[in-house]
């Protein structure tokens, strides 16, 4: 299996040299040459398979033997694994007769992106290492400066799956004030010599948009060797994947050997990754109906399924009269300051992980999109995504060919969701019979998954991705329960390991702005000191 640029089809990357680069340098998502189908028997063969053993197989399936034989790969993500809490790693539970809630919080920073990054972070130490070994002794090692931005939780998740690894140095950008204090505290208390994290002032599209441009930098890249830890990663995609196997046979499992039923899975997003690995395992052939696309105020992944446009700022009529939707309240503790307003700015929300304007995964549906409307020519697909993207850059919007919206609409619908709504359902859920406490970010695919079980049929039962613990949300949790007599945060919520998190040392490089040259200056002066730099927090 080879890969390519979604805008550039001509290079194709080994599985290895694909994770290394990471963002291509043209700018584009690295995908694969091709979907692989799954083996005849899988639903026979596969049924009883723990998470290591899906992961083996369903990895196989885009890593040749070539580069990581069998055993290694089994190796590598038993080791990932074994860092998780949950003997399923990812375990589904029942709330209802027909929603189901997939827990993904039981890795070692309570959030969903430590499925892909603690493998990614083998991956990186395992690629490394075997090209080390090769060397001859008098030559230099080879290192990967690796740098990704984060609204929250990607940025602890990389760090912990990163931290102490050979040949590797992290740098982690965050805005400031815009992530929750656990989250921050989780990676700032990670004082490893190889981790350093940088809080900028802006918002998290800023962070990405300057990752990006680090990236796009030949001459930096180069002298740095950058390696990407965000979505943009392909093994993150891939890792992902495997828990919507996973979840199809433990609902199976749970049901009449002969139950005709239809599996819906709506997911909570922001950059569009954890959704769009629904969309590849669909593609395999996993049995599954549409996906559901749950946005918060920042939504414009769902006005993209409305409309066709993929734009930063909403152009509908209804946006410049009383139907637009105004920015919500802020976070408890948030200030005024960095509230957007309703020009189209980023708007700070409960699920503050999803609170960014443009997504940028979703660039690799696009490419599939363009492919299937262009006479499958893989070629012509690149261009049209190239021509795409830089009118989004340039215009800050794109529509696409009626044809490619309704391709969309046969594998996803969108919903968006406001922080009332939110609330709303945290409350719902921990009231219920199932005594539920669902994060801000789960409980926006709630709410997106009840608004289209009106319309769904008996036989549909829905898996709303859970992405992160509530403990890291205290603020909006605490707001939504604050009314309930029963409820108490440390003992129906706080897990032992977040216990006094805040309190710890904390280090931290400060970028004033949001500018490229500014975290440039940062990274060199770390990398040549070969040290930890930065001031508390």
């Amino acid at each position: 299996m080879k890969y390519f640029s979604t805008r550039g089809a001509d290079q194709l990357l080994s599985f290895e040299e694909t994770v290394l680069t990471g963002l291509a340098p043209d700018g584009g998502l690295y995908i694969p040459e091709s979907i692989p189908t799954l083996p005849k028997d899988w639903q026979t063969a596969w049924k009883d398979h723990s998470f290591v053993d899906l992961s083996v197989e369903v990895l196989s399936l885009y890593i040749s033997p070539d580069e990581i034989s069998t055993a290694e790969l089994r190796a590598l993500v038993e080791k990932s694994y074994s860092t998780f809490r949950h003997p399923d790693v990812t375990p589904l539970k029942k709330l209802t007769d027909t929603t189901y809630v997939l827990e993904l919080f039981h890795g070692p920073t309570f959030a969903f992106k430590d499925v892909a990054l603690q493998l990614l972070g083998n991956l990186f130490e395992f690629f490394l290492k075997r090209r080390n070994a090769r060397k001859a002794p008098t030559e230099e090692p080879e290192n990967l400066t690796v740098v990704g931005a984060t609204s929250g939780d990607t940025g602890s998740a990389a760090i912990y799956g990163l931290r102490g690894k050979d040949n590797v140095s992290i740098f982690i950008l965050f805005p400031t004030g815009r992530v929750s204090e656990i989250q921050e505290a989780q990676m700032t208390t990670v004082l490893d010599p190889n981790v350093h994290c940088l809080t900028v002032g802006g918002t998290f599209d800023d962070c990405q948009d300057i990752v990006k441009s680090l990236f796009a930098d030949r001459a930096f890249n180069a002298e740095y060797r950058l390696g990407a830890v965000n979505s943009i990663n392909w093994a993150r995609i891939l890792a992902q994947t495997v828990y919507y196997f996973l979840s199809y046979f433990h609902l199976r499992r749970q049901l009449p050997a002969d139950a005709d039923i239809e599996i819906q899975f709506v997911v909570p997003t922001g950059n569009f990754g954890d959704v769009l690995a629904g969309y590849y395992a669909k593609r395999m052939g996993l049995p599954i109906g549409r996906l559901g696309v749950a946005t918060n105020a920042n939504d414009i992944l769902a006005r993209f399924w409305r409309s066709g446009a993929y734009e930063k700022v909403d152009s509908s009529p209804a946006a410049s009269g009383t139907a637009a939707p105004q920015p919500t309240a802020p976070a408890a503790g948030a200030s005024d300051g960095r509230q957007a307003t309703a020009n189209g700015g980023v708007r700070e929300t409960l699920s503050p992980a999803m609170d960014i304007l443009v997504s940028s995964n979703f660039e690799r549906l696009l490419w599939y999109l363009a492919y299937e409307t262009s006479g499958q020519d893989t070629i012509a697909a690149s261009k049209t995504i190239a021509e795409w993207m830089a009118k989004v850059k340039h215009d800050g919007r794109v529509e696409v060919p009626v044809m490619a919206l309704e391709l969309a609409r046969k594998d996803f619908f969108a919903e968006r969701v406001s922080d009332e709504q939110t609330l709303e359902m945290i409350k719902y859920y921990f009231e219920s019979d199932a005594h539920y406490v669902a994060d801000p970010h789960t409980a926006v695919g709630l709410h997106a998954a009840r608004v289209v079980a009106t319309q769904n049929s008996p036989a549909v039962r829905q898996i709303v991705l859970s992405t992160a613990h509530p403990a890291k949300f205290s603020d909006a949790v605490t707001r939504a329960l604050s009314g309930s007599q029963s409820f108490d945060f440390e003992r129906d919520v706080l897990p032992p390991e977040l216990k006094g998190l805040t309190d710890r040392e904390r280090r931290a490089i400060t970028i004033p702005r949001a500018e490229v040259d500014l975290v440039k200056k940062a990274i060199e002066k770390t990398v040549r000191a070969g040290k930890p730099v930065g001031s508390s927090v």
